[in-house]
């Protein structure tokens, strides 16, 4: 029997998959042993992602005037001309700013440049945004800011090559567990390597840690900063790279004057000696790898942390050797290729920003469309939408292969704004989810497993996706609706493909002499040579690409004057501190099993034998103050909303701080949604939410006598609890 190579669809880590067709089951999941990224392992999220790919799936169009109405079966001839007929009709009355399009980084890189092509070429409209607003942008505002480009600089074969291995903002072993498995076993094998883990809560990665950082949510750049003081105190720097390869150090030697070792212990919520501890094992290694995730940069100075955390290794000259540098770990699988074919509401294809004249004229150019199209003004991002929706603005919002219906912050909000559209399209493989609710044409989308197309993980690996199951229903892949759509429109020459390969090929054009070039990449050398990493640029006939594993190790950035960029900043902490009346700092995160809002992992059953239900964690000491037991029901509540969760009572949370997972939307588990209290105040420079942290009250639910009722839980005695309070 065949097997068929593919990548998990899941999160960032980009495991190599191998396929086999099964009598019994349809299809067998297992490790691909020849993958590099992932070298044959797989959680459970993979192993068990084949027993979903047909289950409640969307088979056919779906159409309905109002919301109110139910939906009744359409062709694609019907939908597609509304949706054509809605989009002609706003550019001739409204112009094309007043449509939107929200995509994801569960598109294969066709879907996303198709669409860019669409909607910001010939549409002439930069609102396109995807669901990486809400994961990784921050990631990409510290990368362009410090180092002139996006791109991690770093691969995995550095984590078996560290010596000491900085997680901060990132529980690892839960939400990228074969990085971690990587790590982990190296590090166990190797008692001189070190492993410092800096998070609230005591997680599976940070058991595996030397030294557990359990700092304030909210004090990411004191404890960076306070490394650093020490850094400088001890002159452990590297003043050559420094002089010759970077800029604005001094100004960033004044601000970090501030963050002494007892400062920095205080607001942290740590003491002096685990902060020396972190910062001995920095200056002792020759080769630091720091990796983070969301409880980065779903911040509203994610930038600043970010930036902060590279301050660390511009100071020491970390980056561009083995064993080192600044390394985001993407949360979904193709939110590189997405960042690659400019799905941001401010790039454009190959690492290109809509604000560059020159980048849009190349653009502009190589898509056969007249200059002066492209809009020289970022578009709304994720959010933006959805207040343009409520003041009229927006007056068609396309959403595909996401579900901010339970992703998005302040849902209550969120919700009330989807209800004013006038016109929804949900582009999606599975029905219902909680999105499907707020649409007005529903269009059946294949998924990863239908539909032939390329990813890249979060170390700049290209993977070509094999599809290997027919499409369900009357299903279409997301790059052939976005091209149809755009023919339709009379836009036929620019979306005259035949199929994801010839997608692919022009898009890896357009990436020629840019920092991620992968002009020497298409369909046939990924199916012939196996995953790459870019850049990977095209040689001279007859000779294959050639990878590169790490950037920047001739040390020159690609910045104007090569040289990188010192950040200099104070700490702002959290954009809604705890007070009186909201005492306790809420944070949300994944758990190991389930993915994002369980549009699948929902559908598998192993997955919700192993995760049946939300739950709140809760600090000892906070649950004897409140009266509180393991398994009482309680009632969260923000400004903006509140749910319900059963209290998990836990010494591995800071007091002060609760936890609860932010996979559970309405369709698993109603009333138990995690977004329902957070609020959507953003990085300035990423315009990413703050969905990491926000003020809240708890109030206890007593169902003992049948009908509910709400009991205010006793005095919170915020004037000694250990929450931070941001100045």
């Amino acid at each position: 029997m065949e097997t068929i190579k593919t990548l998990c669809p899941y999160c960032g880590v980009g495991c190599g998959l191998e396929i086999v067709p099964d009598k019994n089951q349809g299809w067998k999941v297992r490790g691909d042993r020849h993958h590099p990224s992932s070298q044959g392992m797989v959680c459970v999220k993979g192993a068990t992602v084949a027993e979903s790919i047909r289950t409640d799936r969307l088979l056919y169009p779906m159409m309905r005037d109002t919301l109110d109405q139910p939906f009744r079966r359409a062709s694609w001839d019907e939908a597609l001309d509304a949706i054509v007929n809605r989009i002609q009709t706003i550019r001739s009355t409204s112009g094309p700013d007043a449509i939107c399009v929200y995509g994801s980084g569960q598109f294969v890189t066709e879907d996303y440049y198709v669409a860019q092509k669409l909607v910001k070429g010939c549409l002439g409209t930069n609102n396109f945004d995807a669901n990486s607003r809400l994961c990784m942008s921050s990631a990409v505002s510290g990368y362009v800011q410090s180092f002139g480009a996006d791109g991690p600089p770093c691969c995995y074969d550095d984590l078996e090559l560290t010596d000491c291995a900085f997680i901060i903002g990132s529980n690892t072993a839960e939400c990228h567990p074969i990085v971690f498995n990587r790590l982990a076993k190296y590090h166990k094998k190797n008692q001189n390597v070190k492993m410092i883990v800096v998070d609230p809560r005591r997680t599976p990665t940070a058991e595996a840690a030397d030294v557990h950082l359990a700092i304030k949510p909210g004090t990411d750049i004191d404890l960076l900063n306070g490394i650093a003081y020490l850094l400088l105190q001890s002159e452990s720097i590297d003043p050559k790279f420094i002089q010759e390869s970077t800029v604005n150090f001094e100004e960033f030697v004044e601000v970090v004057k501030s963050y002494t070792p007892d400062f920095v212990a205080s607001r942290c919520g740590i003491s002096v000696g685990d902060l020396e501890t972190a910062a001995n094992y920095w200056q002792q290694s020759q080769r630091v790898l720091s990796l983070w995730s969301m409880g980065m940069n779903q911040s509203s100075e994610g930038t600043a942390k970010v930036r902060s955390l590279i301050n660390l290794h511009l100071m020491t000259g970390q980056i561009g050797k083995p064993g080192c540098g600044p390394f985001s770990l993407t949360g979904q699988p193709n939110a590189m290729g997405g960042r690659e074919a400019g799905g941001l509401s401010h790039l454009l294809p190959g690492y290109r920003s809509v604000k560059n004249a020159e980048h849009r004229a190349e653009v502009e150019q190589f898509w056969g469309i007249a200059p002066g199209t492209i809009s020289p003004h970022p578009g709304r991002t994720a959010w933006d939408m959805i207040t343009g929706l409520e003041t009229g603005e927006v007056e068609m919002l396309w959403i595909a292969a996401t579900n901010p219906v339970v992703s998005m912050p302040d849902l209550e909000r969120t919700k009330a704004a989807l209800l004013r559209s006038p016109f929804t399209v949900y582009q999606e493989a599975y029905n219902p989810t909680e999105t499907s609710a707020y649409a007005h044409i529903l269009l059946p989308a294949t998924q990863w497993s239908e539909k032939t197309g390329v990813m890249t993980n979060s170390e700049r690996r290209v993977t070509l996706c094999m599809g290997f199951d027919t499409p369900s229903g009357e299903a279409r892949d997301d790059c052939h609706i976005f091209a149809e759509v755009g023919r339709r429109l009379g836009f036929a020459e620019q979306f005259a493909f035949e199929n994801s390969a010839d997608v692919y090929q022009e898009f890896v054009q357009l990436t020629r002499g840019r920092p991620c070039d992968m002009s020497g990449l298409s369909h046939e050398y990924l199916r012939q040579e196996g995953p790459q990493q870019w850049p990977c640029r095209e040689n001279e006939p007859k000779h294959p690409a050639k990878e590169a594993k790490r950037l920047y190790t001739d040390r020159r950035f690609h910045t104007p004057d090569g040289r990188a960029r010192f950040s200099a900043y104070h700490s702002r902490g959290l954009a809604e501190p705890p007070d009186p009346d909201y005492p306790f700092v809420l944070t949300t995160g994944r758990v190991y099993g389930h993915w994002h809002t369980m549009t699948r992992t929902g559908r598998t059953d192993k997955i919700n034998q192993l995760h049946p239900d939300p739950f709140l964690e809760i600090h000892p000491r906070d649950a004897a103050n409140l009266k509180i037991k393991e398994g009482d029901l309680l009632e969260v509540r923000s400004r903006r909303g509140k749910s319900q969760f059963p209290a998990k009572v836990t010494k591995a949370i800071v007091p002060g701080t609760l936890f609860v997972p932010m996979h559970w939307g309405s369709l698993w588990a109603e009333g138990a949604e995690a977004n329902a209290m957070t609020h959507a105040e953003s990085c300035p420079d990423s315009k990413q939410p703050e969905l990491k942290a926000c003020a809240v009250q708890l109030v206890r639910v007593d169902t003992e006598i049948g009908a509910e009722i709400e009991t205010e839980i006793g005095e919170f005695n915020w004037a000694k609890s250990t929450v931070a309070v941001s100045s």
